[in-house]
């Protein structure tokens, strides 16, 4: 197995780079559909970076738990402070995903914003067979991704952008991936299905919604 990235340096700037590089986009992608989940109960946020989903996420729902899963411990610390006094409502697990097990049996949310992009397509689809076997009937895994549109706008802008930004955190992190995984066609696989989805910057970010497909439906391509 490739060896993970190195997130603990980006921990004190991550929220000024991705301000100077997006802006407010990414954000509103994380946040599109924060009103779906105010009845969730057990969450599993996964590479969260300094935590500002979680924060929100336990600001509007008072009832919600969060498991914390990243392979950062400085990106764990901010995640923590950025959540304050809800932090007691926080299990945090410095751990690898392409390793660990949920420790929950009954998770009703999951959620992965701007993680699955540091994984191969085979790597999702693990991880999402291993998440399904501790979702229930009624969970929602909220995804937020970058995208490759078709046409001439994904040709050449979104493609090469997409690359810069591998390249860049190849040279920060060491991340070893250096094209978007197929994450549809993982979740698909391992039964979820695709209830809603956003997009913003015409294409390039994408916010969606899954949920668990019922057993009797087949999976669609």
């Amino acid at each position: 197995m490739r060896k993970a990235p190195n997130f603990n340096r980006l921990a004190g700037a991550y929220r000024w780079m991705e301000r100077l590089t997006f802006g407010p986009w990414l954000s509103r992608c994380r946040f599109a559909f924060l009103d779906e989940l105010r009845a969730s109960r057990n969450a599993l946020v996964i590479g969260d970076g300094d935590g500002r989903f979680t924060a929100r996420l336990l600001k509007e729902n008072p009832s919600v738990l969060v498991d914390a899963l990243d392979s950062s411990r400085n990106m764990l610390r901010a995640l923590l402070d950025n959540a304050g006094i809800r932090s007691s409502r926080i299990r945090v697990h410095l751990a690898d995903a392409r390793l660990w097990k949920p420790q929950v049996l009954a998770l009703d949310l999951i959620a992965t914003h701007f993680f699955l992009d540091c994984l191969t397509t085979k790597e999702v689809a693990a991880l999402a067979k291993r998440l399904r076997v501790s979702a229930r009937p009624d969970t929602r895994w909220v995804v937020s991704e970058f995208a490759i549109p078709k046409g001439w706008f994904g040709w050449l802008v979104a493609r090469p952008l997409i690359t810069a930004l591998y390249f860049a955190f190849f040279l920060l992190t060491g991340l070893s991936v250096f094209r978007l995984p197929n994450h549809r066609k993982a979740l698909n696989e391992a039964g979820f299905a695709l209830a809603q989805q956003r997009t913003w910057l015409g294409g390039l970010l994408v916010s969606e919604l899954w949920k668990v497909r019922p057993p009797a439906q087949d999976a669609q391509p």
